[in-house]
């Protein structure tokens, strides 16, 4: 054993209320490449529906848990709501005017979007003589804050009862022969100014903020919508999509209805509006949205934060009153796990999604939420929700041709000083296993392959050691 690794497993010996020992080498190899030391870290491992842990580090301490708060807030929504829930959304008219009255639909998406207005059409509807009036009422509002300085990112966009495609544009890049880069956007909204003078290059094809900056991609969005892209775009890319937000909601909604209603044959020559619906208005249709059960698939898969604020809110407007306010959602989860006599005097929730900064929950608080969720009727809907791993969602890519691949499925969480997992991992022998993992530290993005080092240890049969202190 090299002496600079052993230097490191003495001095995390040496620490209060640690045991170094506890953790599989390969765990703690992870964890001194990266450079975190084990008071950063909490783990919790047990079996399904055992009270005893095969493995457990610092789990009462608060840690912010990223995205893996997501598994709180659909877990409450499955058993509060049911799997079959579903959001409407209510078209009226009211004389001359259009209302559109929303319910927090978290996939008001393009297709649902053209669906509801398809449907207007059918019912005999081709003239919009007014104006459209937006009903968001059934949310309190939320300001449009951003949690980091990417303020034309989509996860960015913040809880609206009638949040229609995220007020998202897809950009699609296409390499073409000659040196060229073709590229549309969907929605093509009214207004977009649209800049392209990419030029192809060799190399490899980076992700997130590196692949923007070699586009020279730059966005505007006063005094009017515009996205420029100047740079680089490596061949080895292919065809690859980038989503930016860069209309308002009022913006948004009005240039999808002219763009839509258009293509249908319709006309609309008026303006979109805030309001709320009047009790003359007449209920001429409405749009229901696939149930919980997908839509939490969504959610867990791909981690999406905007969909989980929206769930969030929605549990609190079902359960408590509209309008809906945070703090009568984290109420209303609150009331629920102690009926599920699960404490965590610890939790804190802010938006229910883990893009904050100040939501905290522990490990074993977390464990406990996951065993009374793999005991829940909604368990098949829950676990089925999570990504597979090495197979889709966010665990696509990690630990292919791993033997775990395709025996675990595991929420991830990651935010610039958090790492975290969480979930369910059947062994070898055929027993299922309750993980937790989190990491809080400036490091933490680099603890990775020991959160897979921990994740193959479980699917190689834990034997069971008792809790560590």
């Amino acid at each position: 054993m090299p002496r600079l690794f052993k230097t490191f497993l003495l001095c995390l010996a040496l620490v209060p209320g640690l045991a170094a020992g506890q953790l599989p080498k390969e765990v703690l190899e992870g964890l001194r490449v990266a450079g975190v030391p084990l008071s950063n870290v909490a783990v919790v491992v047990q079996e399904a529906g055992s009270v005893r842990s095969s493995l457990t580090m610092n789990a009462h301490q608060p840690f912010n848990p990223a995205s893996t708060m997501k598994l709180v807030t659909t877990y409450a929504a499955l058993e509060l709501l049911g799997p079959a829930y579903r959001w409407k959304t209510e078209a009226y008219l009211d004389g001359d005017n259009l209302v559109l009255k929303g319910y927090g639909d978290p996939k008001l998406n393009y297709e649902s979007f053209w669906m509801l207005l398809r449907n207007l059409r059918g019912r005999g509807l081709r003239e919009i003589r007014g104006d459209v009036i937006l009903d968001r009422s059934y949310f309190a509002a939320v300001p449009d804050v951003s949690f980091d300085s990417e303020i034309y990112r989509p996860y960015n966009v913040p809880p609206d009862a009638l949040l229609v495609n995220f007020k998202s544009l897809r950009f699609t890049f296409l390499p073409e022969e000659g040196g060229k880069v073709r590229l549309f956007v969907e929605p093509a909204l009214p207004g977009l100014e649209v800049v392209n003078s990419l030029r192809l290059a060799e190399g490899p094809c980076p992700e997130g903020r590196a692949f923007r900056e070699l586009m020279a991609a730059t966005f505007e969005s006063k005094p009017k919508p515009r996205a420029s892209f100047t740079g680089l775009y490596p061949l080895q890319c292919g065809e690859k999509d980038f989503n930016v937000v860069l209309n308002t909601p009022e913006d948004y909604a009005a240039g999808m209805i002219r763009q839509l209603w258009a293509e249908m044959g319709g006309t609309w020559k008026g303006a979109v509006r805030e309001g709320v619906v009047p009790p003359t208005a007449r209920l001429v249709y409405t749009h229901e949205s696939e149930s919980l059960a997908e839509t939490v698939r969504d959610i867990n898969k791909f981690s999406n934060n905007v969909m989980a604020r929206q769930l969030f809110l929605t549990l609190a407007a079902e359960l408590v009153g509209t309008p809906a306010q945070a703090e009568n959602a984290t109420r209303a989860i609150r009331q629920w796990l102690t009926l599920k006599n699960i404490r965590a005097p610890e939790l804190v929730l802010e938006n229910g999604s883990g893009l904050s900064r100040n939501e905290r929950i522990s490990a074993a608080s977390m464990a406990q939420i996951l065993q009374a969720a793999w005991r829940s009727p909604v368990m098949p809907e829950f676990v089925a929700s999570l990504p597979v791993v090495a197979a889709d969602g966010t665990m696509k890519k990690r630990m292919r041709g791993e033997r775990v691949a395709g025996s675990a499925h595991i929420k991830t969480g990651l935010l610039n000083e958090a790492r975290a997992i969480g979930g369910y991992v059947l062994d070898r022998n055929g027993k299922r296993h309750v993980v937790v993992m989190i990491v809080n530290h400036p490091r933490a993005p680099e603890t990775d392959a020991a959160m897979d080092a921990l994740l193959g240890w479980v699917y190689n049969g834990p034997t069971s050691r008792g809790p560590s202190r």
